[in-house]
Order: C-alpha cells, then structure tokens, then sequence
C-alpha cells in the first residue's frame, strides 16, 4: 500500500493520468516501463494496471501489443468532445432546474460564492489548481439536480475525454487576468437563468459556455504543431 493507504495500482494511475492531462508528456510519445517504474516507485504488475485503466479511457494506446504511447490529439476529436460535452451538459442544466428543490439552489450559490472569492486580480500558476477544484465543483452542483446516476455516469466519462484539451484552456485562461474575469462573467450569467428556472436560457447558456475555449485550444494546439 502508498503512504497515503491506496493500492500502488491505484496510485500510479491517479499520478500518471495527472502528468498525460498536464502535458508532462507529449501526444503519442513513448512511455517506457523502464521509465515509468522508476518514476513512480511501482513494479511491472501494478503498473500495467495503471496502464490498462489509461488504455480505457483512451489517455495511452498500446503499441504492437509490447509497448505504450500517449494518445494523440487532434483538431477532430476536439471538436467532437467537446460538442458532446456541451450539449450533454445543456441538457443536465435544463433536468435540474425542472427537478431541483431549495437545497439544490443554495448548494449552487455556495459553490459559486467559494469559486468568485478567487479574483481575476489574483490570477497565476499559484490558484491554478485551486480555481479548477471549485470550477468543478460549482458545475457539479448545478447538474446534480437532474437526479440521474446514469446521466451523471456518462458526464463523467465525457469530462475524462476533454481532461487534455480542458487543461490546455484552463492554463490559458486561469493564467489571464482578462480571461478568468470573462469566465467569471459567463458564470454569474448562467447563475441567474438558473435563479430565475429560465430552462432554456441556462441551457443555451451552458452550451455557450463549455464550447468557448475550442478557439483558445484549437490556437493553442496549432502553435504547439508549428508550420505545416
């Protein structure tokens, strides 16, 4: 067991899907076993665990049967993500508001109160982390009110698909006083259709707000790719 009690499987895949969403390593670079235990303190068994479970939600691909790759992005899968995402997530916003009760607002306005207390002023490296654990938590609490484990089973796996793409934006955007201001805008927006149950202006809006990082990303890849 790791320090921190969990199966070294376990372990190895949380830190290794952590370094592929964060860039550490490269779209369709080699990942070594050799490397890779020594990196992470695992043997080749728990390690092929953590591998396989990556090979699932389609983070590392298998090579020939022997060795292991970082899965490539793309322009393509970009667009298809995160137009699922969207409109998946417009729809969940739309269930909840017909279905969630007074705790399911004040939940809400609790998780947007802790992510506002993060000022665009105080954008950089160090609230990174931090704005993107309430970001997350502040979506979540707004679907949560469809009532759906299944709904919220299939969000889940679109969210783990987007985690690359959605880590390239929130480095841009966290990283911008202009742009977490802006976000913190289109937040407060989709916060008062949802005060107001307007269903279909705070789904529009959600479709709005999880498809404006495609041009920051799409840029952003490009620049990364360099002359054709």
């Amino acid at each position: 067991m790791t320090s921190q009690g969990q199966p070294p499987a376990m372990d190895g895949y949380q830190r290794l899907k952590k370094d592929i969403i964060r860039g550490q390593y490269q779209p369709d670079e080699k990942l070594p076993m050799g490397m890779l235990t020594t990196r992470y303190g695992l043997g080749v068994g728990p390690l092929r665990e953590a591998l396989a479970q990556l090979v699932a939600e389609r983070l590392v691909t298998v090579v020939n049967q022997k060795g292991y790759r970082v899965m490539p992005m793309s322009q393509s899968e970009l667009l298809d993500i995160f137009d699922a995402r969207a409109n998946m997530e417009s729809m969940l916003v739309q269930l909840a508001i017909a279905r969630g009760d007074d705790d399911w607002e004040a939940e809400i306005l609790a998780r947007a109160h802790l992510l506002n207390k993060i000022e665009a002023s105080q954008a950089g490296e160090q609230v990174l982390d931090e704005w993107d654990k309430r970001h997350q938590a502040f979506h979540s609490a707004i679907v949560a009110g469809c009532g759906s484990c299944s709904l919220l089973l299939m969000r889940g796996h679109l969210f783990d698909l987007a985690a690359r793409y959605r880590f390239i934006w929130l480095r841009k955007t966290v990283l911008s006083v202009d742009m977490l201001a802006e976000k913190q805008g289109q937040h407060q927006a989709l916060l008062a259709a949802i005060l107001e149950r307007d269903a279909t202006r705070a789904g529009e809006l959600m479709r709005q707000h999880l498809l404006s990082p495609i041009p920051i990303i799409q840029k952003a890849m490009a620049e990364k790719a360099g002359p054709a």
